[in-house]
């Protein structure tokens, strides 16, 4: 990672920190973070994948978040675009702003995190860097995959008459930060526990059997429009077919507008032609992971959600976003 000097936080000279808190999450091609970049092969015959997330603190993640699950998140939320394109995890690159408030204990929690992590999912850290701050601490993170040339799944390009479909559950994260904010009940912390730690869907192997796809980072209902804005096309779903975990579920009905347009789920959105949805029920039986059909594209050019009695449902807010819109 990049050595340029820390000055007036309290932390040890960067080397020393780096050496202790970094360097045991380097991989093949990272040089010991001793270099100024990483040299690294990918795999032959394969096409590179690179996204890249950063998060905020109070804007991301909590200032009283685990340190270990701050770190988790960050990862996690990257390999999802990963994930959301059928790509597999090659290695990252990380990025570290520190403020004063945050010592070297609490960064040793943070690489515990990643530790596990990057055992979990297979990826390892080939560097970055390091600077102070006087603001919250921010953090960024550039991921690289690899993929069949050819076979990465995009957002632009779901055709008419495909089902639109998604993994796991919906709007368990909107109302895990929520819960972490104690303004909904979590008894047992599952709605906590899916804001901060986000479960990547990766190794599906979607590319012969979804049309597009991404992944629901903004919210359900935003990331439906960002689909069929890029692939020219209008999309139905039915709110009752929406998926919901029992604990967002037994919060009642009322929460239904904020699961559906709230963020941090990093579930798939999928659009997949009829003639593949048992190939994909099949792939997702087989990776462990719940899919269920929403809806349908169609010809038009926006987003309609539609209740149990087909009526066009209205919603004050479809997602999140860190840009204002002009005059607002």
């Amino acid at each position: 990672m990049g050595q340029d000097a820390l000055s007036g936080n309290g932390l040890p000279a960067e080397f020393g920190f780096i050496a202790r808190i970094f360097r045991p999450l380097a991989g093949d091609g990272a040089l010991d973070l001793r270099d100024d970049a990483a040299v690294f092969m990918p795999p032959a015959g394969r096409e590179l994948v690179i996204a890249a997330d950063a998060m905020v603190e109070g804007v991301h993640f909590l200032s009283d978040d685990p340190s270990d699950t701050v770190g988790r998140k960050l990862l996690r939320c990257n390999l999802s675009d990963l994930a959301a394109m059928d790509a597999t995890p090659l290695g990252y690159l990380m990025t570290v702003s520190m403020p004063p408030a945050r010592d070297e204990a609490w960064f040793a929690g943070f690489a515990s995190g990643l530790v596990r992590d990057q055992e979990q999912f297979g990826i390892t850290l080939l560097g970055g860097d390091t600077t102070s701050t006087s603001g919250p601490l921010v953090l960024s993170l550039t991921v690289l995959g690899h993929v069949a040339p050819g076979r990465a799944l995009r957002r632009s390009t779901a055709r008419v008459d495909d089902g639109i479909w998604v993994t796991g559950t919906i709007g368990d994260g909107a109302m895990g930060l929520l819960a972490r904010r104690g303004q909904v009940p979590d008894p047992d912390g599952f709605l906590a526990g899916r804001y901060q730690l986000p479960r990547p869907r990766l190794g599906l192997d979607l590319g012969d059997v979804a049309s597009a796809g991404m992944d629901v980072s903004d919210g359900l209902l935003q990331d439906l429009g960002h689909m069929a804005r890029e692939s020219g096309v209008g999309i139905v779903i039915h709110a009752d077919q929406v998926p919901l975990s029992p604990a967002v579920r037994a919060l009642g009905p009322q929460w239904l507008s904020t699961c559906l347009s709230g963020g941090d789920d990093y579930e798939l959105l999928l659009a997949v032609p009829p003639m593949n949805e048992a190939g994909l029920q099949a792939h997702a039986a087989r990776a462990g992971v719940a899919v269920t059909r929403i809806g349908q594209v169609v010809a038009g050019n926006d987003v309609q959600v539609c209740d149990a009695a087909g009526h066009v449902m209205a919603f004050a807010r479809r997602g999140w976003s860190h840009v204002r819109e002009a005059g607002g």
